[in-house]
């Protein structure tokens, strides 16, 4: 099975995978120090149920300076050659450019594996929206169950 590197990072970020223990304190409550004050979300709190000891698909921490500010990850491992993308930040970190960066860096990633990515979002997060949008995501498949829309990303031509 294709795996993503343990640590995927840029010049400002760090994505470090959630590990069991992290999972464990997100689920209970229990905030860490290396944590945004508003940090886990609730979005990241879900993403921690899907932690899976050794699977570098699942959720990471989005790391700014020294703290977590979000999370992203992938729904799970590839299937078919194609996996779904989250992400969120808390509020203190948006309209800075970390969610696009965090997500470009984990593109490079897919990319490199010959991953294609899709994501789901709601019509009305404009912000996500325009994330997606400059990250290349230009296939629009319809909408879900839940009716966000989904779009995905065509791989890059090598």
């Amino acid at each position: 099975m294709t795996r993503l590197p343990a640590l995927i990072s840029t010049d400002r970020l760090r994505l470090v995978p959630f590990t069991p223990a992290d999972a464990a304190d997100m689920l209970a409550g229990r905030h860490q120090d290396r944590w945004h004050p508003d940090y886990p979300r609730r979005d990241d709190a879900d993403a921690a149920t899907m932690v899976r000891e050794g699977d570098s698909w699942g959720p990471r921490h989005i790391v700014l300076g020294r703290l977590a500010v979000g999370s992203i990850g992938c729904f799970g491992p590839p299937v078919d050659g194609e996996t779904e993308v989250g992400y969120g930040l808390v509020e203190a970190a948006r309209g800075a450019g970390v969610a696009g960066e965090a997500l470009r860096a984990l593109l490079a990633e897919t990319d490199r594996l010959g991953v294609r990515v899709r994501a789901s979002v709601a019509p009305t997060n404009r912000a996500s929206l325009r994330v997606l949008a400059k990250c290349g995501f230009t296939e629009l498949r319809g909408s879900n169950e839940d009716g966000e829309l989904v779009m995905a990303r065509p791989l890059p031509a090598r």
